[in-house]
């Protein structure tokens, strides 16, 4: 038997307080080990979608749509195992941050699943590795810079062991080395990923698939060069076609 999708997405449907249409029915599904771009203008509802992908976002899970996870109903009485499994890694990383210390910012998460002592430390120290910040425990989350801050977001994501990690605008605000390093860093790690980015280069290097959304709907899902090779469509929804693929043929 199959395992069932990591993330599937039935007719979501969201709608801000003031009544705006946030997400007008997305359907799709995301299978284990996938890394699948989530791309779209500014207010074309990635980041609401992204929410709704822990149970964040939505007042009465269900109520508007379904949200499986590794097979599980999204509901309120599994919203704890759901976010056990479901990683999020916020656009900046200040909202992320608020402990004296890196070693208290990365054990936060898992001290919330009720872990103590050695394992907490043992899974601080493994997800500042795989970051590459070894020796940041001690240092102070204000004083590092931009791309230093959202490798310890991450690092606090992962030492919760999410099977599924989900990051909105993971590059933004870094500076060329910085994107670089984090792209490395994203492409190291094993889980099921869903980036929204604007960086259309990070989606050719990392993602096999995008989902383009644009005014809470999907207007196209399938294999990345494909769907961003399509300059028309590209246009017609606030994006263009990324600079990679003019220099590049597919392999």
């Amino acid at each position: 038997m199959n395992p069932p999708p990591a993330i599937e997405v039935q007719n979501l449907r969201y709608r801000y307080h003031d009544g705006t249409e946030a997400l007008g029915g997305v359907s799709f599904r995301i299978e284990p080990g996938e890394c699948v771009g989530l791309l779209g203008p500014n207010g074309s509802g990635k980041s609401t979608l992204l929410l709704h992908l822990n149970g964040i976002l939505p007042d009465e899970p269900g109520a508007n749509g379904t949200v499986r996870v590794n097979g599980a109903l999204l509901s309120r009485a599994n919203l704890e195992a759901i976010r056990r499994q479901v990683g999020l890694v916020f656009q900046d990383p200040d909202d992320q941050l608020f402990c004296p210390t890196v070693a208290e910012d990365v054990a936060f998460g898992p001290q919330q699943l009720g872990l103590v002592g050695s394992e907490v430390k043992h899974r601080v120290q493994r997800a500042l590795v795989q970051v590459g910040l070894p020796d940041f425990d001690q240092r102070t989350p204000h004083h590092l810079s931009h791309g230093e801050k959202r490798r310890v977001c991450l690092a606090g994501v992962l030492a919760c062991e999410p099977s599924i990690l989900v990051f909105d605008e993971p590059t933004s605000d870094l500076d060329p080395r910085g994107r670089r390093e984090f792209k490395a860093l994203l492409r190291q790690i094993p889980a099921t990923k869903v980036i929204a980015t604007h960086d259309l280069e990070l989606v050719v290097e990392l993602c096999r698939r995008v989902i383009v959304l644009d005014r809470g709907v999907i207007v196209a899902d399938g294999l990345t060069r494909v769907v961003l090779d399509d300059e028309p469509l590209m246009l017609a929804h606030g994006l263009e076609k990324p600079h990679i693929l003019f220099h590049r043929h597919p392999h």
